[in-house]
């Protein structure tokens, strides 16, 4: 099945086979959190991180990692979220499973659904089952794929807005755009990767509000790079040289931009938009292939703009 520059979320045929399936809710799991108050943020301590396999170009094993260093840089970006006025929520670290504190890779969320990753490599999905429980016990709405797809969350799938920007070419099929967009009900563009470092489309286009992305343009086809002009009022090119240091692997609270030392060349310029830019320290999981936005799932992604179209 191919999939189109621009898919709507009805576009996927009755007639074709189901590719996923909606869990029942489990209500008996734990109480239900409030659906209000300030952005809420899952993350992972990197109690066991480290790089063990390599399945990016960035990760060497001969590359260890410095791990109280690590610890101060996660640490670090914690408390700039504290300061900033979000939630953070904590999923436990399990030993044997280095990556998962990459939590923006666990799924895709739209207000209280959530598509569970499915992921590419095998040395990563046994993270799979935690993210399930951890979204189960927030009584959200879990819909797991088919095992043939591979999808790597947010890592893959960003929102700009209430659209969604779908990444393809090395951890995600391009058939899990459509499947995803149809069952959170939204509009999907897809956008072809041709850069194995940029592996993730969270590597190298970044949304900073509902009209404004960063992208790396080396990272895309022409094809994939006009999708995303035709579609986003304000496209801020950010050269390879600086992509390379994840800069564009960043999150956006309010008009504050936190992002990786490597975005501070794009600092003046982001300035003059209007944007506060905050940078950390993020070396040590540059080693594996993540940045600012790799250790984060904002959570409430949907949330305020589904409620603001219900009280209208």
């Amino acid at each position: 099945m191919t999939t189109s520059p621009f898919a709507p979320a009805e576009a996927v045929a009755s007639s074709e086979r189901v590719r996923f399936r909606e869990l029942p809710a489990q209500g008996a799991i734990g109480p239900e959190r409030p659906r209000s108050g300030p952005l809420s943020i899952l993350m992972c301590r990197p109690e066991f991180f480290g790089v063990e396999y390599e399945i990016n170009p960035w990760m060497h094993v001969e590359n260890r990692v410095d791990n109280p260093r690590a610890r101060a840089q996660w640490q670090s970006l914690y408390d700039t979220y504290l300061g900033l006025g979000q939630a953070v929520e904590l999923l436990a670290p399990v030993k044997g499973l280095p990556d998962m504190v990459f939590t923006a890779n666990a799924g895709v969320v739209w207000d209280d659904h959530v598509v569970l990753t499915r992921f590419h490599h095998h040395q990563r999905q046994g993270e799979e089952p935690y993210f399930q429980r951890f979204f189960q016990s927030r009584h959200m709405k879990v819909i797991l794929l088919d095992d043939e797809l591979s999808m790597e969350g947010a890592g893959d799938f960003l929102f700009v807005g209430n659209l969604l920007f779908a990444g393809y070419g090395f951890r995600t099929d391009e058939e899990a755009h459509r499947v995803v967009a149809q069952m959170l009900g939204v509009d999907v563009v897809s956008l072809h990767l041709i850069d194995d470092r940029f592996y993730h489309l969270d590597t190298c286009f970044s949304p900073l509000d509902d009209h404004t992305v960063l992208v790396n343009p080396r990272a895309f086809t022409p094809e994939s790079l006009e999708r995303i002009r035709a579609h986003v009022p304000r496209v801020i090119e950010v050269p390879e040289e600086v992509a390379a240091g994840f800069a564009c692997n960043a999150t956006t609270i309010g008009n504050t931009i936190i992002s990786s030392t490597g975005m501070e060349p794009m600092v003046p310029q982001l300035r003059e938009f209007g944007f506060d830019v905050i940078c950390l320290e993020m070396n040590e999981f540059m080693k594996a292939g993540g940045g600012v936005r790799c250790l984060t799932l904002p959570l409430d992604i949907g949330r305020a703009m589904n409620q603001v179209e219900s009280a209208s």
